[in-house]
């Protein structure tokens, strides 16, 4: 089998399937528990790629994803969190630019894990200070180090679940909340000169199986009770915390 499927350099037809299906996994996930899916790709694409290429290719389609779900779900957002997010992240994505190649990715990993862990696991945290303020604060720390691990969902869902009244709310919000990182990211990857052409086929293919699955998991969370809800999202955050801090320890 010819190893460049489509043009896309080093990946073959049964690769580009399994990323395909893989993509869609991590979508319906994401939605069912209301944060995970986004690390739980960027675990996979890690494992293949180089950073130069994970990231990128990670943020193109969890952007597809995420914005599906927006569209879906557009009338669960909860929309006074969005401008101090918005403001908050064009900070983050500036100075993530400016020094993306200065900072090892293990400090970043380990100081992600154990925020997270203390956002979820201290609530009170997460209602310290005003709304604005808060989101403000927390887009320009999602940016800031999207732009070096990439998946940073886990450190934004703790704030969001502090303010949604409902599962809906809280998908439909930290979609667009993470859309808006991934666009900040983008854009300062282009600042970067990353180069992705040869990839369009692989990142066309997977965000076109993410918003199928999105479309699909937006649907079965309306059937979902909250506490199940709840109680997944708090354990795979805390998994996916503690994961992050195992990494950055060098094991």
């Amino acid at each position: 089998m010819d190893p460049s499927f489509l043009g896309v350099p080093d990946v073959n037809f049964w690769m580009f399937s399994g990323l395909t299906l893989f993509a869609a996994f991590t979508a319906f996930v994401g939605i069912a528990t209301g944060a995970a899916g986004g690390l739980v790709m960027m675990v996979g694409l890690a494992s293949i790629f180089p950073p130069v290429i994970s990231i990128p290719l990670h943020t193109i389609v969890q952007l597809g994803g995420n914005a599906s779900r927006v569209l879906f779900m557009w009338k669960y957002i909860m929309r006074p969190v969005l401008l101090p997010f918005v403001i908050g992240g064009v900070l983050g994505s500036v100075l993530g630019a400016n020094i993306f190649i200065s900072l090892p990715v293990a400090i970043l990993q380990g100081l992600l894990g154990i925020s997270v862990l203390i956002f979820l696991w201290m609530p009170v945290i997460n209602q310290m200070g005003g709304r604005r303020h808060r989101f403000a604060i927390i887009g320009f720390f999602a940016t800031f180090l999207g732009v070096f691990v990439s998946a940073t969902g886990t450190l934004v869902a703790p704030f969001v679940a502090s303010e949604a009244q409902d599962r809906r709310n809280h998908v439909a919000t930290f979609s667009t909340l993470m859309a808006i990182v991934h666009i900040l990211k983008l854009i300062a990857f282009g600042f970067l000169g990353f180069a992705l052409a040869d990839y369009w086929p692989l990142m066309l293919s997977m965000v076109c199986a993410a918003v199928a699955a999105s479309y699909v998991g937006s649907k079965a969370l309306h059937h979902m009770k909250e506490r199940n809800f709840r109680v997944i999202f708090k354990t795979i955050c805390t998994f996916l915390a503690l994961r992050l801090i195992w990494i950055a320890m060098g094991f």
